[in-house]
Order: structure tokens, then sequence, then C-alpha cells
């Protein structure tokens, strides 16, 4: 299980999707299936809508949400496209229904995917509000059977702090799932660790714009940290 932000579809544009960075990441993750690994993805919206970024629009979180589900959709269809350039066949599902532009999650059709050597890209969310796309990823990662559920980053490891602001910020190459939410820690969705946590489900948190670490972390190589 592969989970991508939506800001990693803008690249350096501010927001919507920079077409190069889709190009780049679907051939490296088309070049990891090679490798003869099944790879579901879970996409984020953040890149057109997130609630926490609008809630002075004073939207009702219910219809922010939704937004954010259709977001999601956008990125899918976009991931999808970028896919076929490589000859590489991808299915998004989604859990928010739209069927006249996406077929909807099942997961016996999406395990029928996976057995056909397709990649699954899961949109939508949980097709519920309130709950983020973090936890989407870990929800669609059990229901799968996934080995590990591959956070994609910006920064190379779990830090005690931001890193990015403050210079002093401990790193962590292996924690425990009750560690992450005793520090309560924002690298990822407190409910998706818990979710994890109760199913022992691997989280590996590594930096997606260093090329080559996607493969890293399906071999097994020690890359980012590894929360178990």
């Amino acid at each position: 299980m592969l989970k991508l932000s939506g800001e990693v579809m803008e690249g350096k544009k501010g927001s919507g999707i920079d077409f190069d960075v889709v190009e780049s990441l679907c051939k490296e993750i088309a070049a990891v299936q090679k490798l003869g690994v099944e790879i579901v993805i879970v996409i984020g919206g953040g890149n057109f809508w997130r609630h926490r970024d609008f809630v002075e629009s004073g939207i009702d979180r219910v219809h922010s949400d939704y937004m954010g589900m259709m977001a999601t959709i956008m990125n899918s269809l976009a991931l999808r496209n970028g896919f076929q350039h490589h000859k590489v066949d991808a299915r998004p599902l989604s859990a928010f229904a739209m069927p006249v532009v996406i077929e909807e999650y099942l997961r016996d059709k999406a395990l029928a995917y996976l057995d056909k050597r397709k990649i699954v890209i899961c949109a939508g969310g949980t097709g519920n509000p309130f709950f983020t796309t973090d936890t989407a990823a870990a929800l669609r990662a059990l229901e799968l059977h996934c080995d590990v559920l591959m956070k994609a980053t910006k920064v190379d490891y779990v830090y005690d702090k931001d890193p990015m602001k403050h210079k002093g910020a401990k790193k962590f190459t292996k924690m425990s799932y009750h560690k992450v939410l005793d520090l309560g820690l924002g690298v990822m969705d407190l409910s998706a660790v818990s979710l994890c946590s109760g199913n022992k489900l691997p989280i590996s948190v590594f930096n997606l714009t260093k090329k080559g670490n996607i493969a890293k972390v399906v071999k097994g190589e020690s890359v980012g940290t590894l929360i178990s």
C-alpha cells in the first residue's frame, strides 16, 4: 500500500497537478511493479481541497470533506493517465460514488484486479466525512491483505519535532506504534496508526522526493522509519 498525499501531485506549482511530476512518479512505480509486486495506491486531495486549509470559508465540515473526496478522484484519474503512458493498467476505484466518472470501490473487485496484475488506485477516502485519507490507506491496506503501508513524505525519517522548524529534532529509524501515539506525532493521522497497531500492519515512512526510495522500501532496505 502506497499512500500519496495530494501535495505530491502539485510539484512546485503550489496547487493543482504538475504532470511532469505525475509522469516521473508513475514511471518509478511502474518499475517497482516489474519486481513482481502487487501495488495499491491511496491518493489524497490536498492539492485541490482539504478541509483544514479552508476552515475560514465557513463551509460545513461534511460538505467540505465531500469536496475533498472529489479532489482525490481527480488525482486518481490523473495517475491512471500517467500509468497509461508506461503501458501499465491502473484501475481507479472510488468509495465515493461517481459512476459516470469512476468505478465503485468494492473489495472483491479490487482483489480481482490485483490478481490480474493491475495497479489499484483507491480514491474517495473511506467514503465518509471526518476520516482522513491516511485512515483510508490503513483500512484499504488491511482489506486487501497488503504487507506494508508505505507513507510517502517529504522528509527522510519520523522526527520528535518538525525538522523544518527545529534544528535539534531527533530522528527515529525504528519505533513502536505506541510511541507514535504517546508522542502524538503528526507524521500520520493517529487513527490510522491505531488501526495499523491493532492489526500489526507495519508502516514505512520515507522520503518520496529521493528517486529509488519506493523500490528500496519494497526490497526491505533500510530507508526512512519503520513503525511496528
